[in-house]
């Protein structure tokens, strides 16, 4: 268990809780109401700051309910909150509805304050110390990407 503090930056701010014993992940509310037009991107504030330990990391993630019923999606997924951040956390949210001109216009979406936006998910990280060589290691692999291992037998 990690403990973590957390600073109330809004007085509409709602502090993060586990919705069951087995969650990997909490939940991050709106502290604003928001109409979410089609093709805008949004920065939406949580109202929190955190204090997170050293060695860890405060990822921001899609909650798949709002994925699968909305064209909302968090921008930068998974968005990362470093340990030395003490800033408030806000939510990069897009709606990813396209927007038609014209007799059609795209669906918006409503955030009203309090609604679940995304999901937090504390996890550990480790900084490497970077070693400039000539040649790297080989492998069977070796340089290919972008579907090398794909089996097109």
């Amino acid at each position: 268990m990690v403990n973590i503090k957390i600073k109330k930056l809004h007085k509409d701010a709602i502090i993060p809780k586990y919705q069951t014993s087995g969650a990997s992940g909490f939940d991050f509310h709106s502290t604003q109401n928001i109409i979410l037009h089609p093709g805008v991107t949004l920065l939406i504030k949580t109202g929190l700051s955190f204090e997170i330990p050293n060695g860890y990391e405060l990822q921001v993630r899609p909650r798949s309910g709002m994925s699968l019923k909305t064209k909302m999606r968090v921008a930068n997924s998974p968005g990362s909150v470093d340990s030395d951040f003490r800033g408030e956390v806000c939510i990069i949210v897009e709606n990813i509805e396209p927007y038609f001109n014209g007799d059609k216009q795209g669906s918006y979406i409503i955030i009203n304050k309090g609604d679940r936006i995304a999901q937090g998910v504390i996890c550990p990280v480790f900084q490497a110390t970077f070693e400039e060589v000539d040649e790297l290691g080989e492998t069977d692999r070796g340089t290919g990407g972008f579907g090398s291992t794909d089996d097109n037998e």
